[in-house]
């Protein structure tokens, strides 16, 4: 009985990983075009380079795109 408990709670904590996840979002610059995007991964290669301040991660997309607003590299182009 304990092991099915057990292995019930494990598939519940792996499926619901993957939501968790996707409540960040970067406001990000490519480097060779200098054209600002939002992305719902952080970058990992030298393409991108994350833009927003301090590194902010945002909540949501509405709120990267108004973060977006506000960096300069972003709205000097």
């Amino acid at each position: 009985m304990k092991l099915k408990i057990a292995t019930a709670a494990l598939m519940v904590a792996a499926l619901s990983l993957p939501a968790f996840a996707a409540d960040e979002f970067y406001v990000v610059q490519d480097v060779k075009t200098k054209k600002c995007t939002v992305v719902d991964k952080k970058p990992t290669d030298t393409s991108m380079t994350v833009v927003s301040p301090s590194g902010t991660i945002y909540k949501s997309r509405t709120e990267a795109e108004s973060g977006m607003k506000t960096v300069k590299v972003c709205t000097s182009n």
